[in-house]
């Protein structure tokens, strides 16, 4: 051995654990939301939302968790976007009469849009769904949403902007009908301009001082 080499081990480089996401997990989830709008919570299967989404099954589970799991996320990304148009009128319009005029003008042109698929997710996700919590999910959203009109109305009957023995109730549960079945004329085939003057119709039947 020649004198003066250096026979110790070098220590190796440590190693990386785990693979890096080789996938942007945004577009990923936009195109899972598209899936299950599109098909429904129980026809979108796991096989189907891995091919959709450009991953594997490991990877799916890895970043999103399992299915319902994935679409308790995407319900939550479209309350925040596609289905933001409630909420932005009852935030920002004046009056609850205002807000809802604003609100179903809006839904029917969100639910007509052909950039992405027709109706509300909210609506028709659970369309013959096995999975009760996934059932729930959705309903106490629609509820919720039911709510916030509600309540609004109620302040604007305490503000003596509409009469003092209007039934909010029943006048926010109309609001919800009226866009629950838009959502379906929607997927049915109607059209913006169909679907605007079912909700001009609507607001004509609001009391008035």
């Amino acid at each position: 051995m020649a004198s003066g080499q250096d026979t110790r081990t070098q220590p190796q480089a440590p190693r990386s654990r785990g693979r890096p996401r080789s996938f942007d997990r945004a577009t990923a989830l936009e195109k899972a939301l598209m899936a299950f709008w599109r098909h429904g919570y129980e026809a979108t299967s796991v096989s189907g939302l891995t091919r959709i989404m450009g991953i594997g099954a490991p990877s799916l589970y890895a970043a999103f968790g399992d299915k319902r799991t994935l679409f308790e996320e995407v319900v939550r990304l479209y309350a925040d976007t596609y289905g933001a148009f409630g909420d932005r009128a009852l935030t920002e319009e004046p009056t609850a009469r205002a807000a809802v005029a604003r609100m179903l003008r809006e839904a029917a042109a969100e639910y007509t849009d052909p950039a992405h698929p027709y109706g509300c997710l909210v609506v028709h996700a659970a369309t013959n769904c096995t999975s009760p919590e996934v059932e729930q999910l959705l309903r106490e959203r629609r509820n919720a949403g039911i709510a916030a009109v509600e309540a609004r109305i109620r302040a604007d009957v305490a503000a003596g902007r509409l009469p003092p023995g209007t039934d909010a109730t029943a006048l926010a549960r109309h609001t919800g009908a009226l866009q629950q079945g838009m959502s379906q004329q929607a997927r049915d085939g109607a059209g913006r301009g169909e679907l605007e003057a079912l909700a001009e119709i609507a607001m004509a039947i609001w009391p008035r001082y």
